[in-house]
């Protein structure tokens, strides 16, 4: 097969990407070829390109982990996958370990991070492990009024935070507060909301909070504007207002800010549960103590078991949901610009790079 592939590589941390063309076939066993549709730009990729965050693999590498796309290539024994419409896990396990035979496959040692650890989605194709991968149905996608480039951002920004969510235990009539509302935490706050719980939803920039207001946020906060003790009040309020439990609220942290931390693991309180989201290499001082006293819980989370994919995948197509007012596509020949735009806050949307895409 003739390659006419071309991929952008980060030949060092913040110099500009550079296009080049290589060759994905053949698929060696238990691989496919996946011709992409659209890859998003995750704060994750964010920090590999502008703070040095360690990638594993050797440079140059090839960025982005929210991949969805086409099976246009197989090996022998991955044949089923001939065709198909298909997101690629964000995360991807070996699905043979002892960690992965016990259920968790978000440690898996052997497991493979597209823009990581293999080269990853910002292409017009990427060889990837067939383990794992969601199919899409591609008449209820149009049914929902999507296209497959759309449901990229499902691969990351939808399914860590269904993860946790679903590890989290949350129910119907709890209380979610869900700290930084861009990216993640909008759909974190869709992801509550759809399980029945009252969310309140907590940034700083408050065109994010009047995004989410009308996708399941009952309450919006900006922490710039109110003192912690005032945010904590309010929160208060709502609980009573509401008739909601005093007790054994969530509270998820998802903007990946110490600040965003410090706020969220502060308005924990008896039998709460707090879900890490959001990464950031900055550190925060903290009295751990608070757990005990609250019979708490802090929960990291890291991407996202490939089995829940499609659950969190039936809540989009089911229009539960929704994408098309958080995503922006964008021609990938543009990835310089738009990392800029999205690293310098001038974007409100998440990007979805897609190949060929015509201006």
């Amino acid at each position: 097969m003739t390659s006419t592939s071309h991929r952008w590589v980060m030949e060092n941390p913040g110099e500009p990407m550079v296009s080049d063309t290589f060759d994905p076939y053949p698929p060696d066993s238990g691989e496919v070829v996946v011709e992409v549709a659209g890859c998003g730009v995750c704060h994750t990729d964010l920090g590999f390109f502008y703070d040095a965050v360690p990638i594993r693999h050797r440079l140059p590498l090839t960025l982005g982990h929210e991949i969805s796309g086409r099976v246009i290539a197989t090996a022998a024994d991955t044949g089923d996958w001939a065709g198909k419409a298909v997101i690629v896990p964000a995360v991807i396990p070996c699905g043979s370990c002892d960690s992965c035979s016990r259920g968790r496959s978000a440690i898996c040692s052997n497991q493979k991070m597209p823009g990581n650890d293999i080269h990853g989605g910002f292409a017009t194709h990427i060889r990837v492990p067939a383990m794992g991968l969601c199919p899409v149905d591609e008449a209820r996608l149009s049914n929902a009024g999507l296209e497959l480039a759309d449901v990229s951002v499902v691969a990351d920004a939808v399914t860590t935070p269904y993860q946790a969510v679903a590890r989290s235990g949350l129910a119907e009539g709890d209380l979610a507060v869900v700290v930084g509302v861009g990216g993640v935490g909008g759909y974190t706050v869709q992801i509550a909301h759809a399980m029945g719980a009252k969310v309140v939803a907590i940034d700083v920039d408050q065109n994010k909070l009047d995004a989410v207001s009308d996708y399941g946020a009952a309450l919006t906060l900006n922490a710039r504007e109110l003192e912690f003790p005032d945010l904590k009040r309010s929160v208060r309020d709502f609980v009573k207002e509401n008739g909601l439990r005093k007790t054994e609220s969530f509270v998820f942290e998802c903007s990946g800010t110490a600040s965003g931390q410090l706020t969220a693991y502060g308005l924990m309180t008896f039998g709460s549960t707090m879900c890490v989201i959001g990464f950031t290499l900055d550190k925060v001082e903290i009295r751990l103590s608070n757990l005990m006293a609250f019979d708490a819980r802090l929960l990291g989370n890291w991407g996202c078991d490939p089995a829940l994919y499609p659950a969190a995948l039936d809540l989009v197509l089911d229009k539960r949901i929704q994408l098309l007012p958080f995503v922006e596509r964008k021609p990938l020949a543009t990835i310089n610009e738009v990392f800029d735009e999205v690293h310098n806050g001038r974007m409100n949307r998440r990007a979805i790079l897609v190949p060929e895409m015509q201006t």
